[in-house]
């Protein structure tokens, strides 16, 4: 059953529209939470539980914050992105595209300037006779009055019938694919209401030990600075004066002692540690320069909350392949500052990270028999090493090669064999990379839509290729680590376990010691599930790596 839940613009009223019903519902926004609790209450066990429908998450954010645990939803937003591709979802544009209108022609936003023909008037409808929406939906105050949420909350539930129609059109995936990327939206909520549990204590030991002690005023954080500096300039008499954040300088300096290199990443630098002990002070002071500056006291007082917990803004997709994404630095935490992230008091960390991950979705989508096969074992490197009489560190670089678009090195000859054992696989990359090279968009196993530019130079086009061979297989990853993460979701539960961060292919949870064992249990069980339902039931196995720490770092991998 399809409800639409819709809020006024300045969140004093919500209005709940139900496809069938023809009264809507009319609360206060502070009553939305316990008229949702209370209608899921009474649903009970019903074979068609309520969906929520909504045009973006500003009431699902309110009942969030509030305590509320929502389920099943379609938001039109992340369905939109799964049709269109990209991340552009205005309501206008989400409209226009479930009505096959021409996106780049529907009417301008209304800009409040005096002489603006968009300007709404008062009795306007809400569709103008060409289709698209009108001035008063793209007004910055909409909707404004309850009634309004009424008109709104109808054109909704016309989306989310469009939309899944579009969708079922599309492939058999699709549909399943816009129901776990709504529910991402909910556990975007959840994550960013929750947070990250930190060890305040030991976060500053380690920001200190990393950035210096916390400074008490500009001079002292000059300071600060020049004492790190001289940890490296120390071992280059007479250049004293360079400034380390200034990468001509630093290759002037590593001349000096005799290093020449095009330029200053890390990377570079990494072979050369040897040979002059700067190397091996430039490169420590990058990590501690990286903690000072991005991860440092400034980041510590801006995201984290007087609970000791990290926020950050979440988002179910990236615009491109589809992989969530989140800021406050919780997709990029240093290393060293991962013991600091610990479980609170008689709770534990469990961490869960999928194995080969790219690999095994490649074998799924691809629909390659003998590359499934491969899968089977816990560690597929070394079955494709065997199978091709190759050492599996090579195995390894060329099938990730082979995902990435490279062709050279020591993949090449291994890449040879890969076609030869599994050439289905390798037809389906190479498909998805001739499309991208034609500039024509590519679609994920699970429906959704990835653009990409048209024309260029022979290096421009090649390099699209290199991106649509590896979206399709990334991007159907992102659609099973989303399903997973879902299914994990509702399996801990009544164990009262929490999502608190979603990293990539990994996922931690933040759950009472006591429960622990049945929590490892629960998210390895919800693995399998959540394969064979986004799967189809493909012979193809996925595994994960899950284990129980009280601190982050204490995690292999």
């Amino acid at each position: 059953m399809l409800r639409a839940l819709v809020t006024t613009r300045a969140g004093r009223h919500a209005v709940i529209v139900e496809r069938t019903q023809d009264e809507p519902q009319v609360v206060a926004s502070g009553e939305v939470t316990s008229v949702v609790r209370r209608m899921a209450e009474l649903e009970g066990d019903r074979t068609s539980p309520t969906r929520w429908v909504w045009w973006d998450r500003t009431a699902a954010r309110a009942a969030v914050a509030e305590g509320l645990r929502l389920g099943r939803c379609w938001d039109l937003q992340e369905a939109h992105r799964l049709l269109a591709g990209g991340w552009s979802a205005a309501p206008d544009e989400v409209w226009a595209a479930a009505h096959e209108l021409d996106v780049d022609a529907r009417p301008p936003a209304p800009t409040g300037d005096l002489f603006d023909l968009a300007t709404p008037q008062p009795g306007e409808p809400l569709v103008r006779d060409d289709g698209y929406l009108g001035p008063r939906s793209l007004d910055q105050d909409w909707p404004a009055t309850p009634a309004e949420c009424v008109e709104w909350a109808a054109l909704a539930l016309d989306v989310a019938g469009r939309q899944q129609a579009m969708l079922s059109a599309r492939s058999p995936q699709a549909v399943a694919t816009a129901y776990s990327e709504s529910g991402a939206g909910i556990l975007c909520l959840e994550l960013e209401h929750r947070g990250l549990p930190l060890d305040r204590t030991r976060m500053d030991e380690l920001i200190t030990l990393a950035a210096g002690p916390r400074p008490e005023s500009e001079e002292h954080a000059a300071a600060i600075r020049r004492d790190r500096d001289e940890l490296v300039l120390r071992h280059v008499p007479g250049r004293e004066s360079t400034d380390l954040r200034n990468p001509a300088q630093v290759l002037q300096l590593l001349q000096a002692v005799g290093l020449r290199v095009d330029d200053t990443r890390s990377w570079r630098l990494e072979p050369y540690r040897g040979m002059h002990p700067v190397v091996e002070a430039l490169l420590a002071w990058r990590k501690s320069e990286r903690i000072a500056t991005t991860y440092g006291w400034t980041w510590l007082d801006r995201f984290v909350g007087p609970d000791d917990r990290l926020r950050g803004e979440w988002t179910v997709c990236d615009g491109g392949a589809g992989r969530m994404t989140a800021s406050a630095g919780l997709h990029s935490l240093p290393a060293p500052l991962r013991p600091g992230v610990a479980a609170q008091p008689d709770h534990v960390l469990i961490r869960a990270d999928l194995g080969q991950v790219e690999p095994r979705v490649l074998a799924t989508v691809s629909g390659d028999t003998a590359f499934a096969a491969a899968t089977v074992a816990d560690d597929l490197y070394a079955d494709v090493a065997a199978r091709l009489h190759i050492d599996r560190p090579i195995a390894k670089i060329a099938v990730l090669a082979a995902m990435y678009g490279q062709t050279s090195g020591p993949a090449g000859e291994a890449l040879k064999g890969l076609e030869r054992a599994y050439p289905t696989a390798m037809a389906y990359l190479q498909e998805a990379a001739g499309r991208g090279e034609r500039g024509e968009h590519v679609m994920t196993y699970g429906g959704r839509l990835v653009r990409v530019s048209t024309g260029g130079e022979a290096a421009h086009r090649r390099a699209i290729g290199r991106f649509t061979r590896n979206a399709v297989v990334q991007g159907a990853a992102a659609e099973l680590f989303k399903a997973w993460a879902l299914t994990v979701r509702a399996a801990v539960a009544p164990l009262r376990g929490e999502i608190v961060l979603c990293l990539h292919d990994e996922l931690v949870l933040h759950v009472p010691q006591a429960h622990a064992d049945a929590a490892v249990a629960a998210v390895d069980q919800a693995l399998q599930d959540a394969a064979r339902r986004w799967s189809g039931g493909a012979p193809v196995r996925f595994v994960a790596d899950t284990s129980v720490v009280h601190r982050w770092s204490e995690a292999k991998g």
